[in-house]
């Protein structure tokens, strides 16, 4: 954890492309926002092996009046419980951030809903079974 998933209507795509938007570069800088963010003791907040940005377009959409013209960007994270209050808001601006910088060009253009939103929860099973974290332990 932290895990991204970004949903947002398929009718994007290529105006993501047409404006420097692409949602390729939207992951990458959606990772490095989060690598960046720092507790109240300046470490770093999520593990660099347990970063995950995941983007989906939905084939089947409706947004706003159903005109076609409209479209959304969602932008979830999940993470697990204990950090604090302060951590919260710097992973919320961090998030905001990045999207806002990155759709800029996209909304000079086209009419869309972005929302940004952080869910922590408290899980009922948490099986860790990959082999990543061990790669970016600083031993």
């Amino acid at each position: 954890m932290p895990h991204v998933v970004v949903l947002y209507s398929g009718n994007l795509d290529a105006a993501m492309a047409e404006h420097g938007a692409d949602m390729p570069t939207y992951c990458r800088r959606t990772a490095d926002a989060l690598l960046a963010v720092r507790d109240e003791q300046d470490r770093q907040v999520f593990p660099t092996g347990g970063v995950r940005v995941l983007a989906y377009p939905a084939a089947h959409f409706a947004v706003a009046d159903g005109s076609g013209d409209f479209g959304f960007i969602y932008v979830q994270l999940r993470m697990g419980r204990g950090r604090s209050a302060a951590v919260h808001q710097r992973a919320g601006e961090a998030l905001a951030g990045a999207a806002r910088q990155h759709f800029a060009p996209l909304m000079a253009h086209r009419k869309l809903g972005l929302t940004v939103q952080i869910d922590e929860g408290q899980e009922v099973f948490d099986a860790k079974l990959g082999n990543l974290h061990p790669m970016f332990s600083k031993a």
